[in-house]
């Protein structure tokens, strides 16, 4: 690949060289990664031979204090290796709806908007708002974010699916326990150059006004952009940026992006549980529960991993769940 980068004519084909360079980037980045563990582990191996040969416990000690901060590393390194799939690397588009609950699953979803926000946060992802629509009294009906950062992607593929809130609710005076649902689709940024036809009569186009705080053009003029897919039922959104072009061009990319997932999910037969038959927004669909009376846990019902401190995993420190799936761990049955 070094190779193909170093050729003269790399850059004649503008496309196909940064999909190129989009690949060999990760590799570089695992390739480095295996390196550097490599080498302290060799360093680690020396220290104890060397501590062996002079009789040294202080020296012994310190070996011996190394070795778990490596196998920790390893098993980061273990990790990034499982994120081998196409798009893992990729920046990703994520969208949250609430479901059964009324009011209640409107606030739902603004607390998921809020646990993953704050993962971004934890890991240094950017996040930026593309569109939102308000719930009657609280939370959001919808409501659709832009990740960037590195395997971003790869690591929230596995949130798709429905999640489960219990708890008593304070929108109900009689303080009874209520059972909420909100969905979580995610989506990987995709290239431009991908083979995805999008026929100009298959799509119905609408514009209406950004919601928002104030600002230029906001809540003046249409500028926010809504894209219907026909032949699929896709509809994406985009009400973040000034302009309406702007926002149709962004709708167009989360749109294909939309579009190839579908294809893929196809091709690994999941398309009709993802899409075509993803289920009702409630009961029996759930891929995590998130339990806050009478008992306090959050528990993810493919692989069984669960935690007691619902505060920390609403605050974002949802890796265990996230590791898990990544590593194939499954449910006990």
């Amino acid at each position: 690949m070094d190779e193909k980068m170093s050729a003269p004519d790399f850059w004649d084909d503008p496309n196909a060289a940064r999909s190129l360079m989009a690949e060999v980037n990760p590799l570089k980045q695992k390739m480095e990664a295996f390196l550097k563990l490599k080498q302290s582990l060799e360093d680690i191996d020396a220290l104890k031979e060397f501590a062996v040969e002079a009789d040294d416990d202080d020296m012994a000690r310190e070996a011996l204090t190394e070795l778990p901060k490596w196998e920790e590393k390893l098993a980061s390194f273990e990790l990034l290796t499982l994120l081998n799939g196409a798009h893992d690397q990729s920046n990703c588009y994520i969208t949250i709806h609430a479901g059964a609950g009324g009011t209640e699953a409107c606030d739902w979803a603004a607390m998921l908007l809020r646990m993953y926000t704050r993962w971004c946060e934890r890991r240094g992802f950017a996040v930026t708002y593309l569109e939102s629509t308000d719930g009657d009294d609280a939370g959001f009906r919808s409501v659709t974010l832009k990740i960037d950062g590195e395997y971003a992607y790869g690591y929230l593929k596995n949130e798709r699916g429905i999640h489960r809130l219990v708890r008593i609710s304070p929108f109900d005076s009689a303080g009874k326990r209520h059972t909420s649902f909100a969905s979580l689709d995610a989506t990987p940024e995709v290239s431009e150059a991908i083979d995805i036809e999008v026929l100009d009569k298959d799509l119905r186009i609408d514009t209406y006004r950004s919601g928002g705080k104030g600002g230029q053009n906001v809540n003046k003029v249409e500028t926010a952009v809504r894209i219907t897919h026909m032949p699929s039922g896709v509809i994406v959104a985009c009400q973040n940026e000034r302009s309406q072009l702007r926002n149709k061009e962004e709708a167009m990319k989360m749109l294909k992006a939309k579009l190839y997932q579908i294809e893929e999910d196809k091709k690994k037969a999941e398309a009709d549980r993802q899409y075509n038959e993803k289920g009702d927004i409630g009961w029996g669909n759930q891929i995590r529960s998130y339990v806050f009376q009478p008992y306090q846990m959050a528990k993810d019902l493919r692989t069984g991993v669960e935690s007691g401190n619902i505060q920390e995993v609403m605050d974002g420190n949802i890796d265990p769940f996230i590791e898990a799936m990544l590593r194939g761990q499954k449910r006990d049955r």
